[in-house]
């Protein structure tokens, strides 16, 4: 029974994180997203030709390496607090 609370509790840490980690990523897009509408190349830009534009290798990696940051930083203020 008590190996089956502690792999409950990691199996709920594990989602914690993979759930924060993710709505992080969420948020940073959603940020270049809107940065793609404000400065668009004019009125005709599409939703599409947006995320052609944002969804990149390379935002990819700094979103995912943001993310972990965030995460890192946020249960280091939770366990000291």
């Amino acid at each position: 029974m008590r190996q089956d609370r502690q792999a409950d509790r990691q199996n709920n840490r594990l989602l914690r994180a993979v759930i924060e980690i993710a709505f992080i990523i969420f948020l940073f897009y959603s940020n270049l997203l809107m940065g793609e509408y404000t400065v668009s190349r004019g009125n005709g830009k599409t939703f599409a030709i947006a995320l052609n534009d944002i969804v990149t290798g390379k935002n990819l990696a700094i979103a995912v390496v943001s993310a972990l940051i965030g995460y890192v930083a946020f249960e280091y203020l939770r366990k000291r607090c």
